[in-house]
């Protein structure tokens, strides 16, 4: 965890909303200077903040809507700092929660060094990360659709047809196998909405790989040395990691992409692993994927899955490829060094 801990004149704490924007302003001394609620626009934030320019940092939680209220400090040349939304829980540890409260906890995390930092994101790449992540969520749904035409031939004791669903001609004509009109109606509305998905992804992935700007094309083609690991993946993890240099070890990266678990103990006791959700959701999907491709692509994965399955079991033994995979992949960014198969499973 890092703390933002640099000296300003002015600490300004926002809690920010999609239309509205509750912002307290503090001095050195932690005197409130401004407490107010206005509209989430550039031009009422500007002026309410105006008589404090001179030495004024703003500080807000990560939540949706941060993009433009980043974009806008920036341009102005004001010191902005992003909150940590998991880690900044404090601030709704009161008896009362309101907007007006959480700015001034906001600004006194800010001004007290105690402000939890998350990473900001430049503004030239969001969008195509933002387009990747959404491709993931239709991947998803998708998956759930033809995880529904499987569900409904197991649930009438049918037979389906061989071949996998995800394959559109192995969806030709499933209606027939059933006998009762709404499950035809049910299983047609699942492969029409298949099929749509399928255009989707063809289309997104198409323009993705015209159109998405590679800002480390050596890394992207180191990333493409790991066997199972093609475009659309690459760039994921490399839209997601960005720059490997903001982690200062492996240590920091491996757990920001969730590939190990966290801990706390009290009094030399294990009080297990809480907060799995702090992290990066999507740079963990990737790293499943990739050990997953890994496995089909290449046989000394296979034997490391089963060795480790005798000492654990199937799904810790993936793990532990994945955290494996996920420390090769630090050092190969910042050795820029491409994915040697003997050294990685000779250690």
């Amino acid at each position: 965890m890092r703390f933002y801990n640099q000296q300003h004149q002015f600490y300004c704490g926002v809690d920010l909303h999609a239309k509205t924007m509750h912002l307290c302003v503090l001095d050195q001394a932690g005197e409130i200077q401004r407490h107010r609620g206005i509209r989430a626009r550039p031009q009422d934030f500007l002026r309410s903040i105006e008589p404090y320019r001179n030495g004024l940092v703003v500080g807000a939680e990560c939540m949706f809507a941060w993009y433009w209220l980043s974009d806008l400090c920036i341009e102005q040349e004001i010191p902005f700092v992003l909150g940590h939304a998991l880690y900044m829980r404090a601030i709704h540890g009161g008896k009362t929660k309101n907007d007006r409260i959480d700015s001034q906890k906001i600004a006194r995390l800010l001004r007290g060094g105690n402000f939890p930092m998350s990473y900001v994101y430049p503004r030239q790449m969001r969008s195509t990360r933002d387009l990747l992540r959404r491709r993931c969520f239709l991947v998803r749904r998708r998956g759930e659709l033809l995880a529904h035409l499987n569900n409904t031939f197991s649930q009438y004791n049918v037979t389906p047809p061989p071949g996998k669903f995800s394959y559109a001609a192995n969806r030709v004509d499933l209606t027939k196998c059933f006998d009762d009109a709404s499950v035809r109606r049910m299983v047609e509305t699942d492969v029409t909405l298949a099929g749509d998905f399928d255009r989707q992804l063809t289309s997104v992935e198409l323009y993705l790989k015209r159109n998405a700007k590679i800002h480390d094309p050596d890394s992207f083609h180191r990333l493409k040395t790991v066997p199972g690991i093609g475009d659309i993946l690459a760039l994921v993890l490399l839209y997601e990691i960005h720059d490997i240099r903001r982690f200062a070890d492996v240590g920091d990266f491996v757990s920001y992409a969730r590939l190990v678990r966290g801990s706390h103990e009290s009094a030399g006791k294990a009080k297990g692993s809480p907060h799995k959700k702090i992290g990066n959701a999507h740079l963990k999907w990737a790293f499943s994927e990739a050990t997953t491709l890994l496995m089909r692509e290449c046989e000394d994965a296979k034997r490391f899955v089963a060795r480790k399955t005798k000492k654990h079991n199937k799904p810790k033994a993936m793990s532990v490829l994945a955290a494996k995979l996920g420390r090769a992949v630090y050092w190969m960014l910042r050795r820029k060094t491409a994915f040697d198969v003997h050294k990685f499973f000779a250690c």
